[in-house]
């Protein structure tokens, strides 16, 4: 990787910082940009969608409609500041050092990712950028505490929620949101590829109206519901974010997902917010940052969080014949299961589904229809707008028993009582199957008491093995 071009280099006061951008697409609190404005350099902004480089996993089709739009929305809010959005695609070390050489940049800045694959490849990119005499700094954006500074007190990580989560709190606060630049020097520009070129829309067919009818994503919508939600839903989340019929969830899921938010925004935002009307519901919505932090440091520890059961016990487990007709009722909401049916049919039209539901769902599948995980978690990933790659794999852990903190090997969902104790007037199961109550709503494809009990005779198999 060399300096560059006449004219550019390390050693000249107008060549460029580069700000490399991924899981983080906002201009407030982004630690990156930020750095790269305050270096008094023109800022080059870069995108790079990469689903070639080893381990990085592609997207899904939920999650690449999300990227279009919100890549959308950061390009005209980093344009309005004086530096357009470059994007290309191919795999990052490649296209990140073509940039730099052809931009002749003195330095090159990004928000640290924690991934396995994304750590190896940002290491790289930074050893080479340094050699080459650029400067090349990450930063610590999308998390509220880096995974190597929270530690039990033998120095190793936490594997259950409550005592992680303690240690958070007990740790120094995370830090106050950076503001966002109001101008940004206009570097000289290189080419890149058009958005559309991407592909990341659907079109033969279309299936994203639902997700357009639901959703506006990008920086300023994400802040908007974020005022909203802490203006008018907070108070009632504790009590009401268990009934899928209600709208009380904070609907910031894919915000944090795609970065358009941080946590630390969010983190203040909630204790500016906080009063006595709304503090348990304010406490319990700060908790669900600290699920997804949990959720990420574990994905540190275990890079391989989607494919491999942290308790490796759960390898043994026996797995009947997959039939196909099964998975494919559960995909398309039709298992005469009122409340997994309503569940899997919003997801499918709005790319998200309500937290409570989501478990229901997944113990069914794994549990009740005796599917291997994965394969729901794959159907997550090409389904949510929201699926990451620490939170899917982690939360389908979590309800498969084989993960961090997860629920006991026999906790088996009942949907039905799950449907009369949190949908007890039926609004959710009839918003999403209409025909529930018409006569025309099938028989269940399984006995849920006989499933029951073949689950838990066949995990019986993963308690002899402990």
């Amino acid at each position: 990787m060399s300096a560059g071009r006449s004219g550019g280099g390390a050693g000249t006061a107008d060549a460029p910082a580069v700000v490399w951008f991924r899981d983080d697409l906002r201009v407030a609190d982004n630690p990156a940009l930020r750095a790269a404005a305050d270096s008094g350099r023109p800022v080059l902004c870069l995108f790079v969608f990469d689903e070639e480089s080893a381990g990085i996993r592609p997207l899904g089709g939920a999650a690449r409609w999300w990227l279009h739009h919100s890549l959308a929305a950061l390009a005209d809010d980093l344009g309005q500041r004086g530096a357009p959005l470059i994007i290309r695609r191919g795999p990052a070390q490649r296209v990140v050092a073509d940039v730099l050489r052809e931009a002749g940049a003195a330095a090159v800045f990004w928000n640290r990712r924690y991934g396995g694959a994304e750590r190896r490849i940002d290491e790289a990119i930074k050893s080479a950028a340094r050699a080459a005499g650029m400067e090349a700094t990450s930063f610590a954006a999308n998390l509220l505490f880096e995974p190597w500074t929270i530690r039990t007190g033998s120095g190793t990580p936490f594997s259950v929620y409550t005592p992680f989560w303690r240690a958070c709190l007990a740790a120094p606060p995370p830090r106050k949101p950076l503001p966002a630049p109001r101008e940004l020097r206009r570097a000289s520009p290189v080419d890149g590829d058009a958005l559309d070129d991407l592909g990341l829309l659907p079109t033969a067919p279309d299936w994203a109206g639902g997700l357009r009818e639901a959703w506006e994503p990008g920086e300023k919508a994400a802040r908007r519901r974020l005022v909203e939600f802490l203006d008018e839903d907070v108070a009632r989340y504790r009590d009401d974010r268990d009934t899928p019929g209600i709208a009380a969830t904070s609907r910031l899921s894919p915000r944090l997902r795609w970065g358009e938010l941080s946590p630390h925004e969010v983190w203040h935002a909630t204790a500016e917010a906080r009063d006595q009307t709304n503090a348990a519901g304010a406490s319990a919505f700060v908790s669900e940052l600290g699920w997804r932090e949990f959720a990420h440091h574990t994905l540190y520890e275990h890079p391989d969080l989607a494919t491999v059961n942290i308790h490796r016990e759960y390898d043994s487990f026996p797995w009947p014949r997959l039939h196909p007709a099964a998975l494919r009722a559960w995909h398309q909401g039709r298992t005469g299961i009122p409340l997994v049916d309503a569940g899997m049919r919003e997801l499918w039209t709005t790319g998200i589904m309500h937290n409570r539901v989501r478990m229901v769902v997944a113990s069914f599948l794994v549990k009740n229809l005796l599917v291997d995980w994965r394969r729901g978690e794959q159907w997550f990933w090409d389904t949510l707008v929201d699926a990451d790659a620490a939170n899917n794999p982690f939360n389908w852990q979590w309800v498969a028993g084989s993960g961090a903190d997860a629920a006991p090997y026999f906790r088996v969902f009942n949907p039905e009582l799950q449907r009369t104790k949190f949908d007890p007037h039926g609004d959710y199961v009839r918003r999403w199957v209409p025909e529930w109550d018409t006569g025309d709503y099938p028989e269940p494809i399984v006995d849920l008491a006989e499933t029951r009990r073949a689950a838990l005779a066949a995990f019986d198999v993963v308690k002899k093995a402990r």
